[in-house]
Order: structure tokens, then C-alpha cells, then sequence
């Protein structure tokens, strides 16, 4: 009987363990698109995408850890004017004829119970690598209803310099500071 409690103890162990393991989640690059926002000559706020991103998240909701790589596709920039996206590209701003790939990676995920709130990483444009905390607005782990797979989805925000990038040519008037948002939807491996 003893051996038997021990032989079920131990079955639960590896289970549970087996629940906590990581999951890894790809970006859905249709549902996931980076915005970025800035004061265009203190008229308006512009407001811009990216529609190429490509990633994975990796999870473990029970430990709370996980980790983000995300790249992105600069030269997807989209501005809603075929003559500016081609503008944006040069050097003085996003640079894609030597830069055509932007990348996060997370160096720390703080957790507030089994949800992400802030994701502190490194976010490298045009060869420069600065620290950046992205805040999780919503998060939500469920089955995507069309995929029939576990899925993630989240919004997240910072505020970054363009200048801090070598990408802050006519500021003050093009306001330096970029607000990011993100959108990003993953399925899981």
C-alpha cells in the first residue's frame, strides 16, 4: 500500500510538472503589427505600422518566466503614402538600405499572477541597442475558435527616442519621442 501512495505521489509530480512546462507560441505576422506614433511640426500626431513582424514567445505561466524575440521588417513600414514609406527609409530615419531588420529580445518578464505586465528587453534599430520596458495593456491565453490551437494575445506600449537610434533628423519640430504600441496575436508550437 505504501509503495502504491508513493508510486501515485510521484505520477502526480511528473504531471504537474508536465503542466508547467514552457510553451512556445510563433507570431501570427496577419494579426500582429508594431505602431509607432510621433508630434508631426506640433499639428498632429502620426500615426504609422510595420506589417512584417516574425517571432516567438516562449511562456510558463505557472513559473512565471518567459522570453520575447521579435523581429521586424523595416522596409514594411507603412505610412498610408507610398512617397513618405519610401522617405522613412532613407538614412536620416530608419535607415533600410543597411538596416532592414529591427529586433526585440526580452531580458527580463515580470508577471502580476499568471499574466505579463511589463517585458524589460533589448530593442536594436539601425544597429543601436537600447534598453526598452514594453507595459502589457491586455493579455489573454485561450484556444483560438478558428485554428483550434492555444493561442496568446496581447497589446503592449513604450515611449522611445528617435534620436536615441540616430533616427532624430528635424527634431524638435518632428517630435522625438515615439510612442510604440504593439498588437501582437501567437499560436502555439
Amino acid at each position: 500500500m505504501k509503495t502504491r501512495i508513493i508510486s501515485i505521489a510521484l505520477a502526480s509530480l511528473v504531471s504537474g510538472a508536465a503542466l508547467a512546462a514552457p510553451a512556445t507560441y510563433v507570431v501570427d505576422s496577419t494579426h500582429t503589427f508594431p505602431r509607432f506614433s510621433y508630434s508631426h511640426l506640433g499639428l498632429s500626431t502620426q500615426l504609422s505600422r510595420f506589417n512584417q513582424t516574425t517571432g516567438t514567445i516562449t511562456l510558463d505561466r505557472e513559473a512565471k518566466t518567459g522570453s520575447v524575440e521579435v523581429e521586424i521588417d523595416m522596409t514594411s513600414v507603412d505610412t498610408g503614402y507610398g512617397t513618405f514609406n519610401e522617405h522613412i527609409q532613407g538614412a536620416d530615419f530608419l535607415d533600410t538600405a543597411n538596416h532592414p531588420k529591427a529586433t526585440f529580445k526580452s531580458t527580463k518578464v515580470t508577471f502580476e499572477g499568471d499574466a505579463p505586465v511589463t517585458i524589460e528587453g533589448d530593442l536594436t534599430i539601425k544597429g543601436v541597442t537600447k534598453p526598452v520596458t514594453l507595459k502589457v495593456t491586455h493579455f489573454v491565453a485561450k484556444p483560438h475558435p478558428m485554428l483550434q490551437k492555444d493561442a496568446i494575445g496581447a497589446n503592449a506600449s513604450a515611449l522611445i527616442s528617435r534620436s536615441a537610434f540616430n533616427a532624430g533628423k528635424y527634431a524638435p519640430n518632428v517630435g522625438d519621442e515615439v510612442s510604440l504600441d504593439i498588437s501582437l496575436e501567437a499560436i502555439r508550437q
